[in-house]
C-alpha cells in the first residue's frame, strides 16, 4: 500500500491511532458541526463577490447546483474516509495509502499551505467590516497592528485547546447567523422576485465567480484531519457532516473560520509528524494537548501572506486546492477497488461503479476552476505563490528523506496508522436520521 518502512499499520478496531495526551478533552458533534461549518462557509458572508461578478441570477443558481455537484460528493466522501482512517492527518494518509508516502506528503504541504492562504484573509476581511465604523483600520500603522492582534488573540486561543474552539465556533455561528434571520424576517414584505432574475452574460466575470462559488463551498474534507481528537469519530463524523451540510454578525463570521481553520493546519501537521512524514518536533503538543509548533508555523505563515488581496488569495488557494483534491478521489477510488472488504463504519451506499461516477461531475468542475486560475495566473504574485509552493512540495520531500537518513532531524517511528485488512464491520449505509 506504499507505506515507508517507519509506519506499521494496525487493526482499526484494535486502539486509536494516533497518540492523545492524558486528561484532554474530545470534541463531541455540536462543536464539530459548527467547526466543519466554518471550515466551509461560515454563513452568508463572502458571497458578495459572487453577485458583483455574475449578478443575482447566477448567483443564486450557482449556491442552488454547486453544493449537488461539489459539496455533497466531497462530504459523503470524507465521511467514508474519515472513518476508515480517524488519524489526525486525515486525507494525507489517504492519499498515502492509496499513491505511497511521496504523494502523501505532496497532498499534506498542498492542503495545508492552501489553508494558510486562506486564513490569511480573515483578519483582513473582519477590519473591512469594521473600518466602516472605525475609519483608522482602513489602512496603515493602526491597521496592521490591528491584524497582527487579531492573529495573535485567535492563535492563542487555538493554543488553549480544541474544546475551547469548537465551543467558541458554536457562539460565533449563533451571533453570526442572528443577523440574517432577523433580516430575512424583516425583508418579506418588500420582496421583489423579478429583481432575482437579472443577469447579462456579456458582463459576467467568470474568473471572479467560479472561484468565489468554489471558495465559499469547499474545505469539507479539513475537518479530518481533526479526527484524532473527535469523540467516537466512527459515528460522530458522519452525523456532524450531514448537520453542517444542511447549515447555510459579519466580523464575528471571519474570527469563526479563522479559528477552525487554524485548527485543521495545525492538526495536520501534528499528524503527518505521527506518521513520519515530517519531523517529530512537529509532534510536540502543549499542556493543553494542542499542537504548539503546527500552530506557530500556521499563524507564522497567515502574517507573511496577510498583504495578498481577495482575489490573489482565493485564486492562490483554489490551485493548491484543486491538486490536492483530485489526489482525493484517485486515493478514494482506488482503495475502493484495492480494498472492497476494508472495514468503513459509514460507507456511501453506492458500488465501486457508482462511487466512480459520483466523482465525475466534482472532477470536471476542478478543470474549469483550474482554467479560471490559470488566467488569473497573469497576476505575477499569484503565479510565483501557486507554481513556486507545487515546485517547494517536490523537492522538500526527498530533502526530508535526505535528513533523516543522515540523521540530521529525528522522526517518528512508531506512527501507528489503520489496516484496511482488518475484519469488515458492520457499516452504516445511510447518513442518520
Amino acid at each position: 500500500m506504499g507505506q515507508s518502512d517507519a509506519v506499521e499499520y494496525v487493526n482499526i478496531n484494535d486502539q486509536p491511532s494516533s497518540p492523545r495526551v492524558h486528561g484532554t478533552k474530545k470534541v463531541s458533534i455540536l462543536p464539530l458541526i459548527f467547526l466543519i461549518f466554518y471550515e466551509v462557509s461560515g454563513g452568508p458572508f463572502g458571497v458578495e463577490d459572487s453577485v458583483k461578478a455574475a449578478g443575482p441570477l447566477l448567483a443564486l443558481l450557482g449556491f442552488l447546483v454547486f453544493p449537488i455537484i461539489w459539496s455533497v460528493p466531497e462530504a459523503l466522501i470524507t465521511a467514508e474516509m474519515g472513518t476508515v482512517f480517524s488519524e489526525n492527518c486525515g486525507y494525507v494518509v489517504w492519499v498515502s495509502s492509496a499513491l505511497g508516502p511521496y504523494w502523501g506528503f505532496q497532498q499534506g504541504w498542498m492542503k495545508w499551505l492552501s489553508g494558510v492562504i486562506d486564513n490569511a484573509l480573515y483578519p483582513v476581511l473582519f477590519l473591512d467590516y469594521l473600518k466602516s465604523g472605525i475609519p483608522a483600520l482602513g489602512n496603515g500603522l493602526p491597521r496592521a497592528f490591528a491584524a497582527l492582534a487579531l492573529t495573535f488573540v485567535l492563535t492563542f486561543m487555538n493554543y488553549r485547546g480544541l474544546t475551547i474552539v469548537g465551543w467558541a465556533a458554536v457562539l460565533l455561528g449563533i451571533f453570526s447567523l442572528l443577523p440574517f434571520v432577523v433580516m430575512g424576517l424583516v425583508s418579506l414584505p418588500k420582496l421583489e422576485p423579478s429583481r432575482w432574475l437579472v443577469v447579462n452574460l456579456g458582463e459576467v466575470d467568470w474568473n471572479l465567480y467560479l472561484n468565489t462559488l468554489f471558495w465559499n463551498l469547499n474545505y469539507w474534507d479539513s475537518i479530518s484531519t481533526l479526527a484524532g481528537e473527535v469523540d467516537n469519530p466512527k459515528k460522530t463524523l458522519p452525523k456532524a457532516l450531514f448537520y453542517a451540510l444542511i447549515l447555510g454578525a459579519a466580523a464575528m463570521s471571519n474570527m469563526g473560520m479563522f479559528v477552525a481553520e487554524m485548527s485543521s493546519n495545525s492538526f495536520q501537521l501534528l499528524g503527518m509528524a505521527e506518521c513520519g512524514m515530517l519531523p517529530e518536533f512537529f509532534a510536540k503538543r502543549s499542556c493543553y494537548g494542542t499542537p504548539l509548533i503546527g500552530i506557530i508555523f500556521s499563524a507564522s505563515g497567515v502574517v507573511l501572506l496577510s498583504w495578498l488581496s481577495f482575489r490573489d488569495i482565493v485564486a492562490a488557494e483554489n490551485f493548491l486546492y484543486c491538486f490536492g483534491m483530485v489526489m482525493e478521489f484517485i486515493a478514494f477510488v482506488w482503495l475502493r477497488i484495492q480494498y472492497p472488504a476494508a472495514s468503513r463504519p459509514y460507507k456511501i451506499p453506492t458500488g465501486t461503479v457508482g462511487a466512480i461516477i459520483m466523482c465525475i461531475p466534482p472532477t470536471i468542475l476542478i478543470c474549469v476552476v483550474l482554467c479560471c486560475v490559470v488566467l488569473a495566473l497573469s497576476s505575477l504574485k499569484v503565479a510565483v505563490l501557486s507554481v513556486g509552493a507545487v515546485v517547494i512540495g517536490l523537492v522538500m520531500q526527498p530533502c526530508l528523506k535526505c535528513a533523516e537518513k543522515k540523521r540530521l532531524m529525528k522522526f517518528s517511528t512508531s506512527a501507528e496508522l489503520s489496516d484496511l485488512h482488518g475484519p469488515e464491520q458492520e457499516s452504516v449505509d445511510s447518513l442518520p436520521e
